[in-house]
């Protein structure tokens, strides 16, 4: 039987993408140690040399897989070439434009890797130039610890898992969602959380579960936050106290919970940004099924603007 065109390309793309990852794999051998900075707004931010010339602080995004830098960076980079503008659709629900470049190549931390994609956008977290996602270290075993502030990829789970409390994910469009539970009134409320380093509050509950669980008369609210996606869309919203929050058997109390006001059904995911996961230490394993948990030194530590 004869391949079409079609599926000829579709196999040259698999084998292609085969062939980087193993080259990646080559220069940058596992277990390696990655230093990053926790912020003051609860970013993962770690220093990139792009294409061996321009220097770069990025954020580590747990619910992005592209490689994306800002306008104002990209307007001192020199080492970039864009060669075409895409219409992307933003986490504010507006349609937006980005310029897009391929066949880079980033070093952090003495380690590589080349035939890196690059969208451009406007926004990142504060102190950076912007971010990019787990996909980077491609099917290897990730561990982020915050006392050591040191992102470490390994190419099969440490021994240290046994002291960790394991968890199942599950994946939706290429992001990770871990099942958590909410003390609301006299009621628990069981949720899927999107794992969200990249935002930096605590949890950030959904539209349709804020207005089940009537969020805004059976918690006391204490304040209201503008947020801007990375395309610089306005989204407004409220926080409140949430008595008491649970990851299996990990309990914490009086954590700052925010949701939006108004647009019902515009945020259809939870969220569990910076401001909580900084609490543990944790690793997700190569096939991004598992998370495994421990409890750091910053798990009592107060939330932030509160």
């Amino acid at each position: 039987m004869f391949l079409t065109l079609r599926k000829i390309f579709s196999l040259l793309f698999i084998f292609s993408t085969l062939a980087t990852m193993a080259q990646q794999a080559s220069i940058n051998p596992s277990p390696y140690s990655i230093p990053f900075k926790l912020t003051s707004q609860n970013n993962i931010v770690v220093k990139a040399i792009l294409n061996t010339k321009d220097t770069l602080s990025l954020m580590l995004h747990t619910a992005a897989s592209d490689f994306t830098l800002t306008q104002e960076a990209t307007a001192k980079i020199t080492s970039l070439n864009f060669i075409r503008t895409d219409s992307i659709k933003s986490w504010g629900g507006n349609a937006n434009t980005s310029r897009y470049s391929e066949h880079n190549t980033i070093a952090i931390a003495g380690h590589q890797w080349t035939g890196i994609k690059i969208w451009e956008n406007k926004n990142s977290g504060p102190e950076t130039d912007g971010k990019f996602g787990l996909d980077l270290f491609g099917k290897k075993a990730i561990e982020i610890d915050f006392d050591k502030q040191v992102i470490i990829i390994h190419e099969a789970l440490p021994k240290k898992i046994k002291e960790y409390q394991k968890l199942k994910l599950t994946t939706q469009d290429e992001m990770i969602f871990i099942e958590a539970t909410s003390l609301i009134g006299a009621k628990t409320y069981p949720n899927n959380f999107l794992i969200h380093s990249g935002y930096s509050g605590a949890i950030l509950f959904d539209d349709q579960f804020a207005s089940q669980t009537k969020i805004d008369s059976s918690l006391k609210i204490i304040g209201e936050k503008s947020l801007k996606d990375s395309y610089g869309n306005v989204l407004k919203t409220k926080k409140a106290i949430l008595p008491c929050f649970s990851i299996a058997k990990i309990l914490l109390k009086n954590v700052p919970v925010a949701f939006f006001q108004g647009a019902i059904g515009r945020q259809k995911m939870s969220i569990i940004g910076g401001d909580l996961l900084k609490r543990f230490n944790f690793i997700i394993n190569a096939e991004r099924n598992f998370i495994y948990l421990k409890p750091n030194r910053l798990k009592n530590t107060s939330y932030l603007n509160t």
